[in-house]
């Protein structure tokens, strides 16, 4: 059969072919009637104006957030399932999304081309440069209308506020523990698998390589941080930062309703359940409520008879003597001591200390 001098395109060819011609004239005959943008495609129109419309119909049937396209959708789904489709042939960490692989992939083929005038951090991507440099400049563009904190980012924004809506969007498929942030469900996940990390000295087992590294240095001895006013060592940076509000006095976390200041977030936090009432941890024995957890685990030991702090003191009967709480081990400790030094002989009956 002699060939035809021209190929009949069919219908549906020709209008693929008319789109793509699109990309090199530059033309985009679909425009938005609210703000003007254009698109060269009417599927493309048709997804933008969902912006406009708040309409969202792609829902996840697990934890109930709706998108706006069928992509999106299927890329949250992965936070749920974990997989993890883009890996790192070079060093092995795996991603869900193809943007953060790629961003990944410049560490090993660019090197972090974007240098911190200030400081001289170095960043692979522009935006995370810009993002960095509100923290020199002071400017923190996104304010919680709720607590007065501000963000430099509005990702940071949008994960704080779930501490004030209790959202948590993050599930755990196995146990359906939830989390408000995706990577504390990433390290939670860990406990249900068996790829954790193993100290090779004792066999302790982390969840994070951090935790080993840091643990592992108990075992080695090695104390990287120390403290240039006290000569005080410690091997975590964590512990260095703490130790040193010591010296400078600083108390930057005030509690809004009394004026109150304190030197860490978490002595603070503890502090607000004063003013709020909030007693959130609640004996299932006796319905009892506690604001700290700490409290729920001492009073347990009422009804568990648990006495785990044992006075050391050689002195008679008081030898082995177990007590319910340290405080109450520690003042034993001490009127014995006082005793021994003034060479007094010490008895004890079941709650009387008598002097001979």
């Amino acid at each position: 059969m002699p060939l035809k001098e021209e190929c009949i395109v069919p219908n549906e060819m020709e209008e693929v072919h008319v789109v793509h011609m699109r990309v090199h004239t530059g033309r985009n005959p679909f425009t938005c009637q609210q703000c003007g943008k254009s698109f060269n495609q009417k599927g493309d129109l048709n997804m933008h104006i969902r912006i406009h419309t708040g309409e969202s119909p792609f829902t996840c049937q697990q934890c109930g957030k709706s998108f706006t396209q069928k992509v999106s959708l299927n890329r949250h789904m992965r936070i749920h399932t974990g997989d993890k489709p883009y890996t790192c042939k070079q060093c092995g960490f795996s991603f869900n999304h193809e943007g953060n692989f790629d961003r990944h992939m410049r560490v090993h083929t660019e090197g972090k081309p974007f240098n911190c005038q200030h400081c001289g951090k170095i960043f692979c991507t522009k935006v995370n440069l810009n993002n960095h440099m509100r923290v020199h400049s002071g400017k923190s563009l996104f304010n919680c209308q709720l607590c007065e904190k501000s963000f430099t980012q509005k990702v940071n924004l949008k994960v704080h506020m779930r501490i004030h809506t209790g959202d948590k969007p993050f599930t755990c498929q196995q146990c359906g523990k939830r989390f408000n942030q995706k990577v504390n469900l990433e390290v939670h996940m860990r406990v249900h698998t068996t790829d954790n990390f193993v100290c090779k000295f004792c066999g302790t087992s982390f969840i994070k390589k951090g935790f080993l590294k840091r643990h592992i240095r108990i075992h080695t001895g090695e104390e990287r941080y120390v403290c240039h006013q006290c000569g005080k060592s410690f091997n975590q940076k964590g512990d260095l930062n703490w130790h040193m509000k010591i010296h400078t006095g600083e108390k930057p976390y005030v509690c809004h309703q009394c004026g109150k200041s304190f030197k860490h977030k978490e002595n603070l936090n503890k502090h607000m359940k004063i003013h709020t009432g909030d007693k959130p941890y609640t004996c299932k024995q006796c319905g009892k409520s506690f604001s700290q957890y700490g409290y729920l685990k001492v009073h347990m030991r009422v009804h568990t008879g648990e006495k785990p702090y044992t006075c050391k003191h050689d002195q008679g009967s008081l030898l082995g003597k177990k007590f319910a709480r340290e405080r109450a081990r520690c003042s034993r400790m001490r009127l014995c001591a006082r005793r021994q030094n003034r060479g007094d002989a010490v008895e004890w009956s079941s709650d009387v200390l008598a002097v001979s």
